[in-house]
């Protein structure tokens, strides 16, 4: 007799069984037409192409705010109009750029090699270069690259910009003119003032120009310039016209002993200009000079202070880690 066969029913959760593909099965073909996978490529290839170009085009035209290293950054390209900037105010920045971060960046020009030129944001760049100084992770600043410009135009821009911001002195404004004409934008300081001041009264412009002699003169010893009303400023500018010896009597009484105030300098100023009498005194000689470094000149006083001068001295950068330095002195 034929033996029975159980069946077992089928269980609902058995593992499927493996499935056997044959070495000859081919792989699914896609319904999307070849031309589809082309025209896609092609539209994201023209978009890439197109957000290259409008970045490139951004960046050419200043439009696109990169981060600059501090260090890459002249301060002098252009020569700052604002001779002195407010503690209090300086250190106000100085406390927002740390708790906020900065906010607008400045305008650099490409110098090439990896430089760049200051064209504004003095403050903020001075204000940023203090920060770095004590925490050296801050060492870029958010930056504008502005295409190339003739250094006229740049110095018009900032001449412009600081005329409706700031209420310069007119020995600021005589400063700047100076300087334009110092770095080869002008072949003349008469050049110079018209092109810069071309839209101020005629009145205002002849002062301006006044104290364009000033800064000629005396701006190399003067400590506090923007203190010397417009009144002063005029007559110390016709006493060196009329005085040969007067340029002469002035530096050596400012530099006997420097004044340590604004108030203390228009009084050794108004004292010269009764007379020589009045104003003459010892300055210091050749021999208390020493060039310490390449563009800083120390002047050592019988009263113990130590003066140090020149150009390095206008590098907010180099100030910043120079007083570092000193701090660290014992």
């Amino acid at each position: 007799m034929a033996k029975r066969k159980r069946l077992t029913p089928a269980r609902i959760d058995a593992a499927p069984a493996p499935e056997v593909k044959s070495a000859l099965a081919r792989p699914a073909l896609s319904t999307r037409p070849p031309i589809a996978d082309v025209a896609h490529d092609a539209a994201a290839s023209a978009a890439l192409t197109e957000v290259a170009a409008e970045l490139s085009a951004a960046r050419t035209e200043g439009r696109l705010i990169q981060r600059v290293p501090l260090t890459a950054i002249d301060p002098q390209f252009l020569v700052r109009d604002r001779v002195v900037m407010d503690d209090e105010e300086m250190a106000a920045l100085v406390a927002s750029l740390t708790a906020r971060g900065q906010q607008t960046p400045i305008e650099v020009s490409d110098l090439g090699g990896g430089r760049y030129g200051l064209i504004s944001g003095f403050r903020r760049y001075t204000a940023l270069c203090q920060i770095a100084a004590e925490n050296p992770a801050i060492d870029t600043v958010l930056s504008v690259i502005r295409p190339p410009q003739e250094a006229a135009e740049a110095y018009l821009a900032m001449v412009e910009e600081n005329e409706v911001r700031v209420d310069l002195s007119f020995y600021e404004r005589g400063r700047i003119v100076a300087r334009a004409k110092d770095a080869g934008v002008y072949r003349t300081d008469a050049l110079a003032l018209s092109a810069l001041f071309a839209h101020v009264p005629r009145a205002r412009r002849s002062k301006i120009g006044s104290f364009v002699g000033l800064v000629r003169a005396l701006d190399e010893v003067l400590r506090f310039p923007t203190a010397i009303s417009e009144k002063l400023g005029l007559a110390l500018v016709k006493q060196l016209g009329s005085d040969p010896s007067f340029d002469a009597r002035v530096r050596d009484a400012l530099m006997a002993t420097p004044p340590a105030t604004a108030a203390e300098e228009v009084a050794v100023l108004t004292r010269c200009l009764r007379g020589p009498a009045a104003g003459a005194k010892t300055g210091a000689s050749a021999s208390d000079k020493l060039e310490v470094a390449p563009g800083i000149t120390m002047v050592q006083r019988a009263s113990g202070k130590v003066e140090l001068t020149g150009a390095k001295m206008q590098d907010p950068m180099f100030v910043a880690k120079l007083i570092q330095t000193l701090k660290a002195l014992k």
